[in-house]
């Protein structure tokens, strides 16, 4: 916290239940040089990955579909999301997460992944920054049916299809997921399927 324009006064614990969320109060430095209070919810969730496996010879990439309650409950009538492959860092480093993760959910094992960027996904009131991979597989990395993992209560489908047809669900509206999107439009400009 190195800006002296702004000056975290207090910070309140309203919810610790799944993750935590904080009612920050701040003094900021106006444009003028007066300064103000704001007073914010902050979730923070951890930090994340996110990644992209793509097929250059088949012209293919594998995707996620399962369950998200907030779209859910903002109008997605089936609740169900397409998405790439993440997870939380939880203790690891985006790397190892997103290797364990891969194998969690598609079932592929990755031996090595790109990192290609990171951003935070909803700055407005979200700790979170997600880190970007890609990696190319093959059917010799399935080493099981992924799904998740049953004490995360995850229920994950395994989606293999051609990137093209990928490309037109962003526009059709089947795939809503902001990651998602980033990442298939990474592939798309970098010619990678």
């Amino acid at each position: 916290m190195d800006n002296p324009r702004f000056k975290i006064k207090k910070t309140e614990l309203l919810s610790d239940n799944w993750y935590t969320l904080n009612k920050v109060t701040i003094d900021y430095q106006k444009k003028d040089n007066t300064w103000a209070i704001q007073e914010r919810e902050v979730y923070d969730r951890g930090n994340g990955a996110a990644i992209l496996l793509y097929n250059t010879l088949k012209g293919t990439v594998i995707l996620t579909r399962q369950f998200r309650l907030p779209t859910y409950l903002n109008g997605n009538k089936s609740g169900l999301l397409i998405e790439v492959c993440a997870g939380l860092l939880d203790e690891d480093n985006p790397e190892a997460c997103i290797i364990r993760e891969t194998e969690e959910e598609t079932g592929y094992r990755l031996h090595s992944v790109k990192k290609i960027f990171e951003a935070y996904m909803s700055p407005g009131a979200v700790t979170e920054i997600l880190h970007y991979f890609i990696a190319e597989y093959d059917s010799s990395m399935k080493v099981s049916s992924g799904g998740g993992l049953e004490h995360e209560h995850e229920e994950i489908e395994v989606i293999e299809i051609p990137f093209a047809q990928a490309y037109v669900m962003i526009e059709t509206g089947e795939i809503k997921d902001a990651k998602t999107i980033m990442l298939l439009q990474y592939a798309k400009i970098h010619n990678l399927v």
